[in-house]
């Protein structure tokens, strides 16, 4: 889920988040490291709060032709308004976002809420193309919808996967991305550190990383079964105090039925530990974000307190990354799908950082 190195360089940093937290009440960001706004912009609008769990499905779904795929997407608001692009994580998938993204197309946002590859209705168009989840191709499946949707650039945010792709964007095509609202900071892969161990207690928590490096964990996956009590284990122990109910878990373990989703999620972690080649088309641009490059968009990063896999931090560890407008928030009470759990906090988190 996040970078092993951004972890290992975040665990000493816990004790100096808590204080940002204490009082705070549940799913209100707390702010720190606020940058400079930018000339001319305008306060944002203040989102309205709302429940977890207000919405229970996206009310128009649609397809569209986009480089190797064929994209499911959900989208919300006007048409010809400013462009949010929400990207979800693994082991879940568009529903983490069905309270955001009526909060954010009432604020007059146009949202895009797409299946990532091997998730949900995405398709790949051809039998012969690599099942591959390296970064950059994931990164560039989303730069592709953007194309296809003919949307310049839009402000992405997104957690766990969505939020590596997110950054991935940002590094490699900043002229397509107008804000970014990234849970964990600063995510990008270094497949060389990964060859780093890290504590045991953080390996612990890391276990099924491991488990898919097996033949074993691959045919867990491959089973549906074995798929959906493996996926739901995750959401509960990454995601310890969300008291979500049957039906919110299976509207989310329907997409995992993708006949690609074993491929995809097996290959990802396998090519972060260095087990699995990816393709070398995106050779260049794995060279790229190896030398950590810097993001300039304005950006406003989010820690969930409750994040098993993310010491909650001040965003020291990962700050130098951001050259651009900054803040930084620590989401009191959540775990690790935040916007699922805290909408209304990460949704004004968009607005927030499209206003730096």
């Amino acid at each position: 889920m996040i970078d092993r190195r951004t972890f290992t360089k975040a665990a000493g940093l816990g004790a100096a988040a808590t204080a940002l937290v204490l009082g705070a009440p549940p799913n209100a960001p707390a702010a720190s490291a606020a940058g400079p706004r930018r000339p001319g912009r305008r306060r944002a609008p203040v989102i309205p709060d709302t429940a977890p769990g207000t919405h229970t499905a996206f009310t128009r779904m649609r397809r569209v032709r986009a480089g190797v795929l064929d994209v499911g997407y959900a989208e919300a608001g006007p048409e010809h308004g400013p462009v949010v692009i929400c990207l979800h994580g693994w082991p879940y998938d568009i529903h983490s976002f069905v309270d955001v993204a009526p909060l954010l197309a009432d604020a007059g946002y146009r949202v895009i809420v797409p299946y990532l590859r091997g998730h949900g209705t995405t398709s790949f168009l051809s039998p012969a193309t690599v099942r591959n989840a390296q970064q950059s191709a994931v990164a560039a499946d989303v730069i592709a919808l953007m194309d296809a949707l003919d949307i310049h650039e839009a402000v992405l945010a997104g957690f766990d996967w969505g939020s590596r792709t997110a950054g991935v964007i940002a590094a490699l095509w900043p002229e397509r991305v107008r804000a970014l609202v990234p849970v964990g900071g600063y995510l990008v892969t270094d497949v060389a550190a990964q060859q780093h161990p890290l504590p045991p207690k953080a390996e612990h928590t890391w276990w099924y990383q491991y488990y898919f490096a097996t033949e074993r964990g691959r045919a867990a996956m491959e089973d549906r079964r074995n798929r959906h009590d493996l996926c739901r284990l995750v959401w509960e122990e990454a995601s310890p105090t969300w008291k979500f109910d049957d039906a919110t878990f299976e509207r989310t373990a329907a997409a995992f039925d993708n006949p690609d989703y074993a491929a995809i999620v097996v290959h990802n972690y396998r090519w972060r530990l260095g087990l699995a080649d990816g393709e070398r088309r995106y050779d260049r641009y794995e060279r790229r974000l190896a030398a950590r490059p810097a993001i300039t968009a304005a950006t406003i990063t989010l820690d969930p307190a409750l994040d098993p896999f993310l010491p909650t931090t001040d965003g020291t560890a990962y700050r130098k990354y951001f050259t651009g407008p900054y803040e930084h928030r620590v989401l009191p009470g959540t775990g690790h799908d935040a916007p699922q759990e805290a909408p209304t906090a990460f949704a004004q988190a968009v607005v927030d950082a499209d206003h730096l």
